[in-house]
């Protein structure tokens, strides 16, 4: 069976799970510690119910718009995700084919297995996904490279001290298969990322290696300083947080708990998003990241008050089943859901979505 049978990103996910080895199922799956921030994010995107309005007069809702200063097809971006070569050979350069298809941005993550310029070369929108390395002139090769291949936008990701205590990784002993490696950092053909130990994570050992746990506000800082590129932060969920990313200079604010695989106790994304706005009060993009798996739950980060929202694990079940046409399948499947939601719900456009009336229920 392929993506073409698929009529729902959880249908696609249950195909996808019949091809994919066990271990890499797990750790595209898996969360951190009991897996409870997870199940937080669906049910709390679930008790987030809308009210329609009626008679828009609209025969078919427009979903283009802007995301930080990036024009889109649709408010929603691919979030950033490591070695996507693992599900499939192309990897991330599927991945951003069927991206661009849509007019969804790209967000290339540090540790993908294609390049920066590879991904870029693809066309479309794409941002980058900065992880802070403990070698700081890494991380402006990083950002210069991002720039001369034409990203539109610098994602800093902050909630990764370290990574989280993945137990099915651990359990696994999960280590990454000679052919996929972060390519954008370094030619090793082997890292600690590869070797394989019972009761570790060998992703969790090469990123303790590579990532600085003692990021501050002062790198930030000194991030905005050195480029010109728009700015967002990804991992707040706190809305003082929120207030000095602003006040560092970032352009936008994600609200992310990391699809529940950081802390296991954090609190759902949408849980966090409407505090987190009230505390910015307009002065930055927000957008709602962690658990969006339908065109609906995109509707609900609008009518919240977010700029739009990202979409990560389907995306590597799209490839996992059929490549950069499952790919494709996942966002089709979630933009023809959004501007159905939108329809239904009397939105003609993004902007009558934004006011909408919600109800947690």
């Amino acid at each position: 069976m392929t993506s073409v049978s698929a009529l729902t990103v959880a249908d696609v996910a249950e195909l996808a799970a019949r091809r994919v080895p066990g271990d890499v199922l797990d750790f595209v799956n898996g969360g951190s510690g009991d897996e409870s921030t997870q199940a937080a994010n669906r049910a709390a995107l679930d008790a987030v119910r809308l009210v329609p309005r009626v008679l828009a007069g609209a025969r078919e809702p427009d979903t283009s718009g802007e995301l930080v200063r990036s024009a889109v097809g649709l408010p929603l971006a691919v979030a950033p995700m490591a070695y996507q070569r693992l599900l499939h050979p192309d990897g991330e350069l599927a991945a951003a084919r069927a991206a661009r298809a849509v007019g969804a941005p790209f967000v290339i993550s540090t540790l993908s297995s294609c390049s920066i310029e590879e991904i870029a070369a693809v066309g479309g929108t794409v941002w980058f996904q900065l992880y802070w390395l403990r070698d700081r002139d890494a991380v402006l090769d990083l950002v210069r490279r991002a720039e001369a291949a034409g990203c539109e936008a610098l994602v800093v990701t902050v909630d990764v001290p370290r990574m989280g205590r993945r137990l099915r990784d651990v359990r696994n002993g999960f280590g990454l298969p000679p052919h996929v490696r972060a390519v954008n950092l370094g030619p090793a053909p082997e890292t600690s990322a590869h070797r394989r130990q019972e009761g570790r994570s060998a992703v969790a050992t090469h990123t303790a290696e590579a990532f600085d746990p003692a990021l501050g506000w002062d790198d930030l800082a000194w991030l905005r300083a050195r480029t010109d590129l728009p700015l967002l932060v990804k991992g707040v969920l706190d809305p003082r947080d929120a207030v000095r990313a602003v006040d560092a200079g970032a352009d936008g604010v994600i609200v992310s708990n990391h699809g529940g695989r950081q802390f296991s106790a954090a609190v759902a994304s949408v849980t966090a998003l409407p505090r987190v706005l009230d505390a910015v009060g307009g002065r930055c993009s927000v957008l709602l990241d962690s658990g969006v798996r339908t065109g609906t739950d995109v509707l609900r980060a609008l009518a919240l008050g977010a700029d739009g929202a990202l979409c990560g694990r389907p995306l590597l079940w799209g490839l996992a089943l059929d490549g950069e046409a499952g790919a494709l399948r996942v966002l089709e499947l979630l933009r023809d859901e959004l501007r159905e939601a939108l329809l239904l719900a009397g939105c003609p456009d993004l902007a009558a979505a934004r006011e909408l009336e919600t109800v947690t229920v």
